[in-house]
């Protein structure tokens, strides 16, 4: 393949990716019926958009409701709204909290508590929800979850234990809305953007049973070394901050669905990538821990593949993190992996990857136009060069995007309106059989 090849392939196979996963194609299926009442449509993250005008249109065409008998409110990032009628659709912050996010919380919240017996609540959850929903517990303000928000992003943690914090500083993370919609039927349906689909992680399980504790949030800030602000301090210390257990009367009307996972759209990938006459190599489908360590593990398997018969994709899932140690870069982990990859593979003849998360941004200031994510190959250290840009200095600041600037490589998708997390591939097409 010539390099264009190359590159048109990863693309198509991102977008086959992407493409499996949006709430047109996986959430009309697992609908429920219309109950007696109204149908109350709550959703939240960077699909929430699309969740409430496919939801809408569904309803509308399916069933024939009007507003009497669907309302509802989503709440998604800033430039990820869709067009809808009946279902207020707002903008709000990510991966920073907003006050727009602060009063479509406390909207959300109402509107469940206003459900009565007759009336079903679904709550259609994706990636981003953490943010876009935020309702700080007692004591606590705006200004202290957005400051405890960026320390944590800072620190390298996972997102499992990120959410463990927001979920105990939060009136509706962690099964609290299930609380506040309580007795109406609760039906979620989530499209997940965490490793393992764990229900109580994504969007922060704002309508599932918590197992993390008070003292497990406090664990994690001493862990990554977040010193909490005195009044997170005291939230965490007051028993009244606990999250709703399984023994909850809250989780006896609910129920609970992932109509799609990262698995998914690593398969529809990957069937992109066979169809081309690729070997697939899984190297991970729930990869997790510091973009440019798995780099680094990836370019090894690459330069150790030896004579083959045909091009060879790695490709992975999951969410990788950054540990920020510049000062002034930028970036996502998908572009850190990306540049991590440029270092670890100079020299390496006809290979090229792509990174970049489902989502349509990684990293960025919360922009629509912010990247996805890199694309790289050996032109990219030749453009480099050309414009003195030292690949190991961006990648020291941690100022991927700054780099791939200067080599016209960033991956550039706008809001896809879903979110199942980072797709990761990269393709060999004639290894180099000297391991480095």
């Amino acid at each position: 393949m010539t390099p264009d090849e190359r590159r048109a392939l990863l693309r198509r196979a991102f977008d086959a990716g992407v493409a499996a996963a949006h709430p047109a194609v996986c959430m009309p299926p697992h609908f429920p019926a219309p109950p007696k009442g109204r149908i109350v449509v709550l959703a939240a993250g960077k699909g929430a958009g699309a969740c409430a005008e496919v939801a809408e249109r569904f309803y509308r065409e399916t069933h024939g409701l009007g507003p009497d008998r669907l309302t509802g409110l989503a709440v998604t990032r800033h430039g990820h709204a869709r067009p809808t009628e009946f279902i207020k659709v707002v903008e709000a912050g990510h991966p920073v909290p907003d006050a727009a996010g602060l009063k479509g919380a406390a909207d959300t919240i109402r509107l469940a508590e206003e459900a009565g017996p007759d009336d079903l609540v679904l709550a259609l959850i994706t990636g981003g929800g953490s943010a876009n929903w935020v309702s700080p517990a007692d004591g606590l303000d705006l200004a202290v979850k957005q400051a405890t928000t960026k320390a944590l992003l800072r620190s390298g943690a996972p997102i499992g234990a990120i959410n463990t914090v927001r979920k105990h500083l939060s009136k509706i993370k962690g099964g609290r809305l299930a609380r506040a919609a309580h007795p109406a039927r609760l039906v979620t349906l989530a499209i997940s953007d965490v490793p393992r689909d764990d229900p109580s992680v994504i969007a922060s399980g704002p309508t599932v049973p918590d197992p993390s504790t008070l003292d497990d949030a406090v664990k994690a800030l001493e862990r990554y070394k977040v010193a909490p602000h005195p009044d997170v301090a005291k939230a965490l210390a007051d028993p009244a901050n606990e999250s709703p257990k399984p023994d909850d009367p809250a989780f006896k009307n609910a129920e609970f669905l992932v109509v799609s996972r990262p698995a998914e759209a690593l398969q529809a990938a990957i069937r992109v990538l066979e169809e081309a006459g690729v070997e697939v190599r899984i190297v991970g489908a729930d990869l997790e821990g510091e973009a440019r360590e798995v780099a680094a593990e990836h370019a090894a398997i690459a330069r150790g593949l030896g004579a083959v018969a045909r091009p060879v994709a790695l490709i992975s899932a999951g969410e990788l993190t950054v540990t920020i140690r510049g000062e002034g870069g930028r970036g996502g982990p998908n572009q850190e992996y990306a540049l991590a990859l440029v270092t670890e593979l100079g020299g390496l003849a006809d290979w090229a990857a792509l990174a970049g998360d489902t989502d349509g941004a990684d990293g960025g200031g919360g922009s629509p136009a912010d990247p996805a994510g890199a694309l790289a190959d050996p032109g990219t250290l030749e453009r480099a060069g050309a414009k003195g840009a030292d690949p190991a200095a961006y990648l020291a600041n941690n100022d991927s995007t700054g780099f791939f600037e200067q080599t016209g490589d960033l991956l550039l998708t706008g809001p896809t309106c879903t979110n199942v997390n980072d797709l990761r591939i990269v393709l060999v097409d004639t290894p180099d059989p000297a391991p480095r």
